[in-house]
């Protein structure tokens, strides 16, 4: 039960409260426990008014203050006497902070409201009515006696030793209120144990703040005061800011900025702040060996500090912080999930007084606007004046329109409508009264009357009037308006809708080519032919050693790759060399020519090792020492009409290299070899049905695939992996498969004449170079249509090659230039392939309208070796 508020009496105006007036129990400041006393037990002991009255009595001298105890101060003994109360335990002894909050410390003004709301209530506790009547009959030489008592009570109980139990409130208040001299010593009470009240507990002084060693200066804050000015500290070893560990002062920055980086920020001083150095495994084991605590940092307990770059222990509390983020469970080890639901609005004295309802407020609580009431009677005023009226009909505008134009006129609901050109307004030349010199002189006006109607710069001729009024009616007017309207007639006009685009952002973003590297850039070796013969083909063998050209002279050479040097030469005496192609076996150095009907296996033996030179010549001649050569028209294998004829050479041209010679039909243009070595395929365009052969050299067959080719064959290759078996006609590329003997897929190229063909290393695209002056791109698992169409060249393409080993294609024209490509081929299906121009290569002389005839890479290096008509052969080199 909370303690009742005791009353106050009501006082005259401008006397002091009397501090024996408030009834409190000596109780309530001690700190004891509540008990109930008897009416004896409140006789005996001194009241508040009783203590009061005996210390202002000693202020005044002598037994006079006895004597004069007031009649309130009877009265109220004999309320406490008549009336039981409680006391409140939960203030402590001298604890000012208790006073303040009790109601007791309330205003003047508040107490006289109290006094006015509960002054029926007397009988409750309080002042009761005998005593307000006492003190309002109290004459005034004793009221200003005890008023005089109280003041002097007051202003010395401050500093007094009197204990905080035997005071009365206002005491207290005054005692806490007071301010004292910094230098007045403050005595220290025996009930109080030594303890002073206030200040210091040696020296009794509120602060030593002006006793410091500075010295007094004016201040610069308040006018006429002074301050104090302190030598400034120097911070020594013992300083806190001296001895601070210098952690990590990068800032608010993210770490991960400087990972490639050997420091990992800069401090404020913008000096770079080093990464720590990091052991690796060893040092660790190395760190628990010699350290018996050093498990700690690389136990699992410990998480890494990225700001300070350095494992960090980390303490029971945030270990359990996270178990307990794991376990789903909250993270406050003090929450209880299970705690007992307030009740707010249910149970006994809970319960609402004012019910809970949606309804919308009722019109009857409406209160209109006065501003908007005004306003309205503004405009029923406006309205009644005649100011205002409402439903007023528009008024009319004047019919008037516009004599040289037509802008006024509603154009027609077209989305292409376009107004007709406007007539230029006229000119000087035109006017009535035109200067001197625009006027037409008798030679200027013969001649425009002896010119065309179509010929003349002016429709009429210049005249001259004094007056506007003296100016003739234009006599062609009609007929100028009749072909306006003809022209705008016969000349339908269209909206064109302009694009603003950007030519920048329709070009692809592509690579540098600097960031390509390395691609051939210039002419590093150039192989002269005698007489300028025009070279047809070109090869280089599998190890990159050797390179063969084949010239119209029909001599095969083979010349030294490094410094041009002719080393071995055949003649082979049947007009034009029409293709030369080295076998892509390492172990073997074989070489074909084709010519006029004839397919020439050659070998330089005296240019390679015994070794090399032994296993060449076993797998060219083991189908002789075994069996005689033999030929089959398809691939069934029945005999019929031979297709092929192995041939065994002379001895004499046996010794100068000259191994083996097939005999086809029509004249071979093209020789290509399957990645083993053992079958090489021809093209004899003029051999119709027999233009593909496909030769096995290590039993010395030729098979005809095809009983009836589709078109005309123009170059055929093998697939670098699979059994496939690719045959470009005009128009088309035919893949098939040798197992399975059928077709796989056509793919549409939209050129009109194919001249080249070559295929990806890794065998899933193919380029395709026609004499209409194209190269197609083809991704054989996108789609049978061209993924990219090149047109680079200025005239017919001869030649298409991809390189073995980097990701690069040429392409060779009769314009004499090489144009080198980039073109990167990605594993990921979902991506495009990458081609991007790198360089052109010029040095060819065009001849007879032939430029460059052939080319081919180098088997490991960004080498390329190309054939042109002027005789030469180039190594173009990075």
């Amino acid at each position: 039960m909370p303690p009742k508020r005791s009353q106050t009496a009501p006082r005259s105006a401008g006397s002091k409260r009397n501090p024996a007036s408030k009834a409190t129990p000596s109780t309530a400041v001690s700190g004891k426990p509540a008990v109930k006393r008897s009416r004896d037990d409140d006789r005996d002991a001194p009241s508040h008014g009783d203590e009061v009255s005996l210390f202002a009595g000693k202020i005044n001298g002598g037994d006079n203050g006895k004597g004069k105890k007031s009649a309130v101060t009877a009265e109220v003994e004999e309320d406490e006497d008549d009336e039981e109360f409680e006391i409140d335990t939960g203030s402590s002894n001298g604890d000012l902070e208790d006073f303040l909050d009790r109601d007791a410390l309330e205003s003047p003004a508040d107490d006289e409201d109290e006094e006015d709301e509960e002054g029926d209530d007397d009988d409750e506790e309080g002042y009761n009515t005998s005593d307000i009547e006492a003190m309002e009959n109290a004459s005034g030489d004793e009221q200003d006696d005890f008023d005089d008592a109280s003041s002097v009570a007051s202003s010395s109980i401050a500093p007094s030793t009197m204990p905080d139990s035997n005071l009365t409130l206002d005491q207290l208040i005054a005692r806490h209120s007071y301010k004292p001299d910094e230098n007045f010593d403050i005595h220290v009470s025996q009930a109080t144990g030594g303890r002073p009240l206030v200040g210091d507990a040696l020296t009794g002084k509120f602060s030593n703040a002006k006793e410091g060693t500075g010295k007094l200066v004016p201040s610069k804050f308040v006018k006429g005061a002074m301050m104090r000015e302190y030598d400034d500290i120097e911070a020594g070893y013992g300083s806190e800011s001296s001895t601070e560990e210098n952690t990590n002062t990068i800032g608010n920055v993210p770490i991960e900025w400087y990972d490639d980086l050997p420091h990992i920020g800069y401090d404020v001083s913008g000096r770079k702040i080093m990464r720590p150095a990091k052991g690796d495994e060893l040092d660790k084991f190395l760190a628990t060996v010699e350290d018996p605590d050093s498990w700690q940092v690389l136990s699992p307990t410990t998480a890494e500090d990225k700001l300070l770059q350095k494992q960090v222990q980390l303490s029971d509390k945030e270990l359990d912080i996270i178990r307990r983020l794991q376990n789903a469970e909250n993270p406050d080890a003090d929450f209880d999930p299970y705690q007992e639901t307030i009740e707010w609005f249910t149970g006994k004295g809970n319960e609402m007084t004012m019910p809970l309802s949606a309804a919308p407020e009722p019109k009857r609580r409406f209160v209109p606007s006065k501003w908007e009431h005004k306003k309205v009677m503004k405009i029923v005023k406006a309205i009644r004046e005649g100011r205002i009226v409402p439903n007023r009909p528009a008024a009319e505008k004047p019919k008037v329109y516009g004599i040289w134009s037509n802008d006024d006129v509603e154009n027609p609901p077209h989305a292409m409508y376009m107004p007709a050109p406007q007539i230029p307004p006229p000119r000087t030349v035109e006017s009535y009264n035109p200067p001197e010199e625009y006027l037409f002189d008798e030679g200027e006006k013969r001649e425009w009357e002896q010119q065309e109607k179509e010929d003349r710069k002016l429709d009429f001729m210049p005249q001259k009037h004094d007056a506007l009024r003296h100016v003739p009616g234009y006599e062609n007017f009609v007929q100028e308006r009749f072909e306006r309207c003809l022209d705008l007639y016969l000349a339908p006009r269209t909206r064109k809708v302009k694009l603003n685009i950007d030519p920048e952002s329709l070009v692809p973003k592509l690579p540098s080519p600097k960031e390509l590297r390395p691609f051939p850039t210039n002419c590093a070796v150039q192989y002269r032919h005698p007489a300028n013969s025009r070279v047809r083909c070109v090869s280089v063998d599998a190890r990159g050693e050797w390179v063969a050209s084949g010239s119209e002279d029909g001599i095969v050479r083979v010349w030294d790759l490094g410094n041009g040097r002719e080393v071995w030469r055949w003649n082979l005496k049947g007009g034009p060399v029409q293709a030369v192609e080295w076998s892509p076996n390492k172990e073997e150095c074989i070489l074909s020519a084709a010519v006029a009907g004839r397919i020439y296996l050659l070998a330089p033996l005296a240019l390679i090792s015994p070794h090399v030179a032994q296993t060449t010549l076993t797998h060219l001649n083991t189908a002789f020492s075994s069996s005689s050569a033999s030929s089959t028209n398809n691939i069934s294998g029945k005999p019929q009409v031979p297709d092929a004829k192995w041939v065994r050479p002379s001895e004499d041209e046996r010794d100068r290299g000259m191994m083996v010679i097939v005999e086809v039909q029509g004249t071979p243009k093209q020789v290509t070899w399957h990645r083993k070595g053992d079958y090489f395929a021809t093209v004899a365009v003029d051999a119709a049905n027999k233009s593909v052969l496909i030769h096995q050299l290590s039993k010395h067959q030729t098979q005809s695939p095809f009983k009836r080719t589709k078109g005309s064959v123009q170059r055929v290759a093998f697939h670098p992996h699979k059994p496939h078996f690719f045959v470009a006609t005009q128009r088309y590329v035919r893949i098939y498969d040798l197992v399975g003997q059928q077709l796989l897929k056509t793919l549409m190229t939209g050129l009109k004449w194919i001249s080249s063909m070559d295929i990806h290393p890794l065998g899933d695209n193919l380029i395709v170079g026609s004499y209409d002056k194209k190269l197609c791109w083809f991704d054989l698992d996108l789609s049978t249509k061209p993924y990219k169409t090149l047109r680079y060249h200025t005239k017919a393409l001869r030649s298409v090659a991809y390189h073995r080993a980097y990701p690069l294609f040429a392409s060779a024209s009769d314009d004499g230039s090489i144009h080198i490509f980039h073109g990167t081929v990605y594993t990921d299906l979902m991506q495009n392939p990458l081609i991007v121009p790198l360089k052109v290569l010029r040095g060819h002389q065009i001849k007879d309208g032939l430029g460059v005839l052939d080319l081919r890479w180098h088997p490991t290096k960004p080498w390329l070796i190309s054939s042109g008509a002027d005789g030469e052969v180039r190594l173009w080199s990075s």
